[in-house]
């Protein structure tokens, strides 16, 4: 037996690393096509006549069948039920044919169709465009999220009692790349195809990350015959629906829940809403606003990984939770209270980096903190009903903002569409709501931590086996 484990595929660092690498790059181009919108607000707004609560209808509508039609919860017991191979291929998939719908619903082939003109014919006040939009961006999410889950539980599986939070910070440092190539390249596209050209690119490279993910499945299936087990066979101990009463009865599943859906409120809707913010603010175009604002995931991309080997070593993780939403929260009180005259480009870049500092710190310490909370065989519906309590925040959130936008800028949306190039929006409260969500999640920290000293779970402690 010692043989067989000793010649396994994952006590192989370059078989394992490769494996990681595979997931990895489809996670790339997802997150490139989650934000592959965000620098575009104002050319929707003057070329399709999106208003702000539509644009963040678009960003709400990438969660909402996953939190409506419970596709997250149904996506983590699909993952424990039917395995890794399966659950990964239909993420890819689930992924590309949204991609696809989103692309031709800002094609000038949909505008002049049959199916835009019914599409218009109701709730008028929303575009037909923008509608369609939603409908393929709500099925790419529930790829997407499945995605994460997966890969998640993949992780874990190839690196438990190894570098795991050095790997999941790798695989996060990865996908953050393609928030940074996102804000640098979708507004290249734009200028030499509209909107609609950033979003082919997207989808062509959501096609490249679906035969990412298709190459790891022989992987999988090759550790599975090595370890003696079937990804795809029933486990041991069946898992029950009724199970997740179990988890969510856990305190400290409760307390990594209610962290998760606070902080990645005041990162994923700030992003698609920090072009047009700090375009504003500093008076400088869009596609300088994009380039600046490009850097915020490079400081989390470098140091995610960094982090997790700390973690791994040292340990403190629920410390350095807490850490992060202190500095989440500090980031956006800047943008809030920092007066136009004030904020110069230092500011704003300065900034920047504290908020890429948080976004290492508590997605680099959550994530591999789960595994201590949760039995392995409720891994899979653990991360997925992580991920829909967090999208339930992400699909409101949005809207909350775009909603907030407008109410505090009375008149702007009108003159932005009329083509007045000289209308900016005012984001002081919707930093203030981005900020309050900070506050919150410092309060979650400190309960998480009272939590983890009471129940043991060893949260502060490494994660590495000697």
């Amino acid at each position: 037996m010692t043989d067989s484990i000793k010649r396994s595929l994952r006590d192989s660092k370059t078989a394992r690393w490769i494996a990681l690498g595979l997931i990895s790059l489809t996670m790339f181009f997802a997150y490139f096509f989650v934000d592959v919108a965000a620098p575009l607000q104002s050319l929707l707004e003057r070329n399709h006549g999106w208003s702000p609560e539509t644009f963040g209808m678009l960003g709400g509508s990438e969660f909402f069948l996953n939190v409506f039609a419970f596709f997250l919860i149904l996506s983590g017991v699909i993952l424990d039920k039917m395995g890794i191979r399966f659950t990964i291929i239909t993420a890819g998939l689930a992924m590309v044919i949204g991609a696809a719908i989103k692309y031709f619903a800002l094609t000038e082939a949909f505008a002049g169709s049959g199916l835009a003109e019914w599409l218009g014919s109701f709730w008028v006040s929303v575009p037909a465009s923008a509608k369609l939009a939603f409908f393929g961006f709500s099925i790419f999410g529930v790829g997407v999220e499945m995605a994460g889950i997966t890969v998640s539980k993949t992780i874990v599986k190839w690196f438990k009692g190894k570098e795991m939070a050095l790997a999941m910070g790798l695989e996060m440092a990865v996908a953050r790349l393609g928030v940074f190539a996102v804000f640098r390249l979708s507004p290249i596209f734009a200028e030499s195809g509209g909107a609609s050209n950033s979003i082919f690119w997207g989808l062509a490279f959501l096609c490249i990350g679906f035969l990412s993910f298709f190459i790891y499945t022989f992987m999988d299936a090759r550790l599975d015959k090595e370890i003696g087990t079937d990804d795809n066979a029933e486990p041991e101990e069946v898992f029950r629906v009724s199970d997740l009463w179990l988890i969510m009865k856990n305190p400290g599943f409760l307390a990594i829940a209610g962290l998760c859906v606070l902080f990645y409120s005041a990162i994923f809707p700030f992003q698609k809403f920090a072009t047009d913010m700090l375009s504003s603010k500093l008076d400088i175009s869009i596609k300088d606003a994009a380039a600046m604002f490009s850097y915020f995931p490079i400081g989390a991309m470098i140091l995610t990984p960094f982090i997790g080997a700390f973690l791994d070593k040292k340990g403190l993780g629920a410390t350095m939770m807490l850490y992060g939403a202190i500095l989440l929260t500090v980031s956006h009180l800047i943008f809030a209270l920092v007066p136009a005259a004030a904020f110069t480009n230092f500011v704003a870049y300065a900034t920047i980096v504290v908020l890429g500092l948080a976004f290492s710190l508590v997605p680099a310490s959550m994530w591999p903190s789960v595994p201590k909370i949760v039995e392995e065989r409720f891994l899979g519906s653990a991360y997925g009903l992580i991920f829909w309590i967090q999208n339930i925040g992400l699909l409101a959130v949005p809207i909350l903002i775009g909603w907030s936008l407008s109410a505090a800028n009375p008149g702007v949306a009108e003159a932005i569409a009329a083509g007045d190039v000289t209308a900016k929006y005012d984001y002081t409260v919707p930093e203030f709501i981005f900020a309050g969500f900070g506050v919150m999640a410092m309060i979650l920290s400190v309960v998480l931590k009272m939590v983890d000293k009471h129940k043991g779970y060893g949260l502060d402690k490494p994660n590495t086996k000697s």
